[in-house]
C-alpha cells in the first residue's frame, strides 16, 4: 500500500515533494538525452523490424513486453532514478514509433488520420489528467496515479511525433533534412516564446516534448537511410549504437553528478 503522505501531497512539505518527484528537472541534460532517445527510437525500431527480419508485429509484441517490465521497475522507484527513468523513455520511444508504424503499414491508416487521432488522444489524456490532478506539471509527479498519466502522455507524444514527422517528410515530400530543420525552427520559436514572451512553462514544455520527436526521428532517418532515399547511409546499426552510447554516457554523468534531483523546483 502506498503511504498516505504520498497519496496526499498537499500534506507534505515542498522540500519533501521535490525529493519524491519521479522525473528529472528540465535542463540541457534532459533535452540532450531526450533528443537522442527519440532518435534512437526511430532507428532501433527500424533495425528490429527490418534488419533483423522480425517484422512489425513480432517486434511490437517483444518491445511492448520489455517496456512493461521497465515501467514496473520505474513505478517501484519513489524518486527520480536516472537509469530506470531513461530506460523507460528509450523503450517507450521505440514502442511509440512501432504503434504508429503498425497503424500505417499493417492496417493501412493514413498518416493524416494517425496524426489527427494521436493529437486527439493526447489532448484527451491531458484533459483527464488535469481533471484528476489539477496540474500537468512534470515537477509534481510524486504519486503512482500522476506517474501513470505522465507515461500515458509520453507514449502519445512519441506516437504523435512519429506520425507528424513521417507526414511532413514523406507525404508532404519535404525530406528528412528539411523536416528536421522545420521542427527545429518550431522548437526554437517555443524557446523564444518561453524566455522572452511569457509562454506558459508547462504548455511550452509539452509542445517542445512533442516536436522533439519528429526532430530526432528526421535526423535519425537522415543518418541511417541509404543515399537513394535522401539519407547518409550509415545504417540503423551504427546510428542506433552511436546514440545508445551517448545516452549511456549522459545517464552515467547524471547519476554521478546530480542523482535524485533533490533540488528540483516545483512549477
Amino acid at each position: 500500500m502506498i503511504p498516505a503522505s504520498i497519496e496526499k501531497p498537499d500534506m507534505v512539505p515542498v522540500e519533501g515533494l521535490a525529493r519524491m518527484n519521479r522525473v528529472p528537472k528540465v535542463t540541457i541534460d534532459f533535452w540532450l538525452i531526450k533528443l537522442m532517445a527519440v532518435t534512437m527510437g526511430e532507428t532501433a525500431a527500424d533495425y528490429l523490424a527490418v534488419n533483423l527480419g522480425l517484422g512489425l508485429t513480432t517486434t511490437s509484441l517483444i518491445m511492448a513486453a520489455v517496456l512493461i517490465g521497465a515501467l514496473v521497475l520505474q513505478f517501484r522507484q519513489k524518486r527520480y532514478v536516472p537509469w530506470s527513468y531513461w530506460l523507460a523513455v528509450v523503450l517507450i520511444s521505440i514502442v511509440g514509433t512501432l504503434v504508429t508504424d503498425n497503424l500505417v503499414d499493417n492496417f493501412g491508416v493514413s498518416l493524416i488520420a494517425t496524426t489527427i487521432a494521436f493529437t486527439l488522444a493526447l489532448a484527451a489524456t491531458f484533459a483527464l489528467w488535469f481533471a484528476s490532478e489539477n496540474t500537468l506539471s512534470i515537477h509534481a509527479i510524486h504519486t503512482g496515479r500522476r506517474e501513470a498519466w505522465y507515461w500515458l502522455a509520453i507514449l502519445f507524444t512519441f506516437a504523435l511525433g512519429t506520425a507528424a514527422g513521417d507526414l511532413v517528410a514523406e507525404r508532404f515530400g519535404l525530406g528528412y533534412l528539411a523536416t528536421g530543420v522545420l521542427f527545429g525552427m518550431i522548437i526554437a520559436s517555443l524557446a523564444v516564446g518561453y524566455f522572452f514572451l511569457g509562454l506558459d512553462p508547462i504548455l511550452g514544455f509539452w509542445l517542445a516534448y512533442i516536436f522533439t520527436r519528429p526532430l530526432g526521428a528526421s535526423f535519425g532517418d537522415l543518418m541511417s537511410q541509404p543515399a537513394q532515399y535522401g539519407g547518409m547511409g550509415l545504417g540503423t546499426v551504427i546510428t542506433s549504437a552511436l546514440f545508445l552510447g551517448a545516452i549511456i554516457l549522459i545517464v552515467a554523468y547524471m547519476s554521478l553528478s546530480h542523482d535524485g534531483e533533490e533540488d528540483a523546483a516545483l512549477n
